[in-house]
């Protein structure tokens, strides 16, 4: 993975709103499908709902550990988790674990971490998260609109 060097200054403040947006659109649509969906795939080649909920929680540990400086703490592969309630709370568990990361001063934005064996920015690492996230919710909104559901970013008041 290259090392993408975000303007010098770069702000994890200025990033903070599009996590929490995306946050807030994964969460109210993992929510929102019925469990009998969970199960739901496409095609028979990709994800089903519920395993891409469960990946989105993987993901917050794997890219908000090295901001935090540490290494994750998540030891359970929540692909394979399939109850609704269960992936519900380990989505807003790995969450509540990453909002820790975009409380990282901004002083410390440009700072290098390891990421996927290479060195990133703390700044870059948190906008991939962003876009990994927003990777994904495109993927939930395919799936909510194939079972005729409005997804949470197009409900009126979002």
């Amino acid at each position: 993975m290259p090392s993408v060097a975000l303007a010098q200054g770069g702000s994890i403040t200025a990033i903070k709103p599009l996590y929490e947006q995306s946050k807030g659109w994964i969460t109210k649509a993992a929510q929102q499908m019925d469990e009998s969906n969970y199960s739901f795939k496409p095609t028979p080649e990709v994800r089903s709902f519920g395993q891409i909920i469960g990946h989105l929680a993987n993901s917050q540990y794997e890219f908000c550990a090295p901001v935090k400086g540490e290494a994750s703490p998540n030891k359970t592969d929540f692909e394979k988790t399939t109850a609704k309630a269960d992936l519900i709370k380990a989505l807003n568990d790995a969450f509540a674990y990453c909002d820790a990361a975009f409380q990282t001063p901004d002083s410390k934005a440009m700072d290098q971490v390891d990421f996927f064996g290479s060195k990133s920015s703390r700044l870059y690492v948190l906008a991939y998260e962003v876009a990994h996230n927003n990777e994904h919710y495109g993927n939930i909104v395919t799936y909510m609109r194939l079972k005729g559901m409005v997804p949470p970013s197009s409900q009126r008041g979002m």
